[in-house]
C-alpha cells in the first residue's frame, strides 16, 4: 500500500462552469492530463478543490467522477476531514469509498485543538475506517500545527494511519519528522517550492498543487531526486520556481485555474469566496508560461 502512495500526487481543482456548477467534462479532460503527464496518484477533494464550498452531495459526486475518470489507472485518495470529529466520522460512513485507496485527513481548522486534542481527533478516525490514512498538517490554512511527537504517537498507535503530506514549510520540523516516524511511514512534502529540498533530507514524494498545471516536469523533478539525480531535478526545479510561486501569489487555487485557463482545460471560475487573480498576476503567469514553450 505504502509503495502506491510515493511520488507525485496531484491535488485535483474542480473545474466550474460559468453558471457555478461543477464542470464534469473539464474534470475528465485534466484527470487524463495529469495521468498522461506521468504522476503515480491522484488526490480527490483536497484543498485545492475548493472543497469547503461543495456540499456534501456534490464531494460524493465529484469523487465518484474522478474514479470512474481514472478507470483504476493510478491509486485515488479522497479527502475527508474537518473540524467537526462527528462529521468526519459521519463522512467516513456515508461516502462510496469504492475504489479509493486512502484518506486524506486534514487537522481540525478554527477550533485550534491541543495535541492531545489532535491525537484523540484521529484516533476517533482511525477507529472508523479500515482504510489507510494520511495525516494532513497545514497549520497556515489551519491554525493549529501537528508537532511530531504527535505524528509519531499516532503511528505507532494505528496501523491504519500510513503517512502524512507535512506543509508546516518548517524544514527543522520536517527533519525531525522523518527521523523519527516509523520506517514504513510515508512523510510527504505539502509544498510545492519546498519539495525537492524535503526530498533531499529524506521525504518520499509530495502531494502537489502545480502538477495540475505541469504534470510531466513536476514528475521528472521528483522521479530524479528519487535516483539522487539531484543536478537534473535543480534544473527542473528553478525552471519551474517561479511558475509555483506565481500559482500561489494570490491564493490557491486562483493561481493554478489561470494556468489551467491558459491552457485550455477549464475557465477561470470559481466559487466565492474565492475570486480569479489579479489582472497584473495573471500577465506574469502568462509570461511565465512562454519561458516553458521557449
Amino acid at each position: 500500500m505504502a509503495k502506491k502512495l510515493k511520488g507525485t500526487g496531484v491535488a485535483l481543482v474542480t473545474p466550474f462552469n460559468v453558471d457555478g456548477s461543477i464542470d464534469y467534462v473539464s474534470l475528465e479532460k485534466l484527470v487524463n492530463s495529469v495521468i498522461k503527464g506521468g504522476v503515480d496518484f491522484l488526490v480527490a477533494l483536497g484543498t485545492t478543490a475548493e472543497t469547503p464550498t461543495l456540499s456534501k452531495k456534490e464531494k460524493q459526486e465529484v469523487l465518484a467522477a474522478v474514479i470512474k475518470y481514472n478507470n483504476d489507472r493510478l491509486p485515488v485518495v479522497c479527502g475527508i476531514g474537518g473540524n467537526d470529529t462527528a462529521e468526519v466520522i459521519e463522512n467516513l460512513e456515508q461516502f462510496d469509498l469504492r475504489g479509493v485507496t486512502a484518506i486524506l485527513s486534514v487537522t481540525p481548522y478554527y477550533n485550534k485543538p491541543t495535541q492531545e486534542g489532535l491525537y484523540q481527533h484521529f484516533k476517533a478516525v482511525a477507529d472508523a475506517t479500515n482504510k489507510p490514512i494520511i495525516l494532513y498538517n497545514v497549520p497556515g490554512r489551519t491554525g493549529v500545527n501537528m508537532l511530531p511527537a504527535t505524528v509519531v504517537r499516532l503511528a505507532k498507535d494505528f496501523r491504519n494511519i500510513i503517512g502524512i503530506k507535512e506543509a508546516s514549510g518548517n524544514m527543522v520540523q520536517c527533519m525531525e519528522l522523518i527521523q523519527s516516524v516509523p520506517d514504513n511511514f510515508i512523510v510527504l512534502s505539502g509544498d510545492d517550492n519546498l519539495a525537492l529540498a524535503q526530498m533531499a533530507v529524506g521525504m518520499e514524494g509530495v502531494i502537489s498543487v502545480a502538477a495540475n498545471c505541469w504534470p510531466t516536469e513536476f514528475t521528472e523533478m521528483i522521479n530524479l531526486a528519487f535516483i539522487n539525480k539531484y543536478e537534473k531535478a535543480r534544473k527542473v526545479h528553478y525552471r519551474l520556481l517561479n511558475g509555483i510561486d506565481l500559482l500561489f501569489a494570490e491564493g490557491n487555487p486562483a493561481g493554478v485555474k489561470c494556468v489551467l485557463h491558459h491552457q485550455g482545460i477549464c475557465i477561470n471560475k470559481f466559487r466565492l469566496p474565492v475570486v480569479p487573480v489579479s489582472g497584473s498576476t495573471e500577465v506574469k503567469i502568462v509570461d511565465f508560461l512562454k519561458t516553458l514553450e521557449a
